[in-house]
């Protein structure tokens, strides 16, 4: 018990140095208003810096965050074949397979994947 107490003690006393460290550096940042401009190649900026995104690659951002997900569910499925029963792992990993690709078929005929109009 007094072990985690003095780590307690200890993680509250690192983050709040930390963070009366980061409040005092942080004065002296907020001083330069000129470092907080935006910059470019010397010159102040011609047009905005704050320019529109596509939608298009916050849609593919967003497939990749969802293939990537579903491939961390797959991997560990590899590493329970030895201890499962087969035709349950298998059936398992077939409907999984099956529904990532109905969401890649559904993507592409939504025209979500496609870069160029």
């Amino acid at each position: 018990m007094i072990k985690l107490i003095m780590m307690l003690s200890l993680t509250l006393i690192i983050s709040t140095t930390m963070m009366i460290m980061h409040h005092i550096i942080n004065k002296k940042m907020i001083m330069e208003r000129n470092k907080m401009t935006p910059f470019e190649c010397g010159f102040d900026p011609k047009s905005s810096s704050r320019l529109p995104f596509s939608t298009k690659f916050f849609l593919i951002g967003i497939l990749f965050l969802i293939f990537d997900v579903e491939m961390v569910m797959i991997l560990p499925m590899l590493i329970t074949l030895k201890q499962s029963n087969l035709n349950l792992w298998m059936t398992m990993n077939i409907l999984l397979m099956l529904m990532l690709m109905m969401g890649l078929y559904y993507e592409w005929k939504n025209g979500v994947i496609e870069w160029i109009n």
